[in-house]
């Protein structure tokens, strides 16, 4: 039995955009979520970088073109549903525009709420805004 598989994300299940998880691709920590349309994925898929779809920017946006924190694409999976994307990548610098490695650097309890990273970098310095 032969079994059809999707070339890519369902992007119209989920009105144009998809949910992308960046992981480390040596640890498997996760780095971030993003949201991706049919073109960032295309372009990731083309150029190994990781691209992604700014909602705030309304734009692709091109992990790293101001930090110079890019993700070099070393797989792409997507699920079972075909309505996420998990990109494994090798992190150059910090992940997080706040400066962490992870963006995923907060933990909550039931009574506080505790950073739990240490900080990479400043996010002034590298973004100069």
């Amino acid at each position: 039995m032969s079994i059809s598989l999707p070339r890519e994300p369902d992007f119209d299940k989920a009105g144009g955009l998809v949910p992308a998880i960046a992981q480390d691709a040596e640890n498997g920590e996760v780095l971030m979520m993003a949201w991706m349309n049919r073109e960032a994925f295309q372009e990731t898929l083309s150029t190994g970088r990781a691209v992604y779809f700014s909602r705030s920017r309304g734009k692709l946006w091109r992990k790293g073109e101001e930090s110079g924190h890019q993700q070099q694409v070393r797989q792409i999976l997507v699920d079972c549903d075909a309505d996420t994307v998990l990109l494994k990548v090798d992190q150059k610098g910090a992940a997080c525009h706040e400066g962490y490695r992870t963006c995923f650097f907060r933990e909550v309890g039931p009574s506080e709420t505790k950073i739990v990273a240490e900080r990479l970098v400043n996010p002034e310095d590298v973004y100069k805004k």
